[in-house]
């Protein structure tokens, strides 16, 4: 008798353990999955700007202009520090 009853406190030991492990591996499976999703929004958005890279020519003027900071042969920039 005591010896079931030492089986079944490992038992009962064993699984609560073992669910512990689930709860924690779950946690982190979630924290995964949102961070997959934000990386696929960032990837969505990226991938919106790459295509109007190469589809709109006037979308590329203005991102090189603004980043770049390069002007037309006629035109004057004037930078202003804050």
């Amino acid at each position: 008798m005591l010896l079931f009853a030492g089986l079944g406190v490992t038992g009962g030991y064993l699984f609560m353990d073992a669910h512990a492990e689930y709860d924690r591996l779950r946690q982190v499976e979630d924290l995964n999955r949102s961070k997959l999703a934000e990386a696929q929004e960032r990837l969505k958005s990226q991938e919106r700007v790459l295509d109007r890279l190469r589809t709109d020519p006037a979308y590329v003027d203005r991102v090189i202009r603004k980043k770049l900071g390069y002007a037309k042969p006629d035109e004057f920039i004037f930078r202003f520090e804050d």
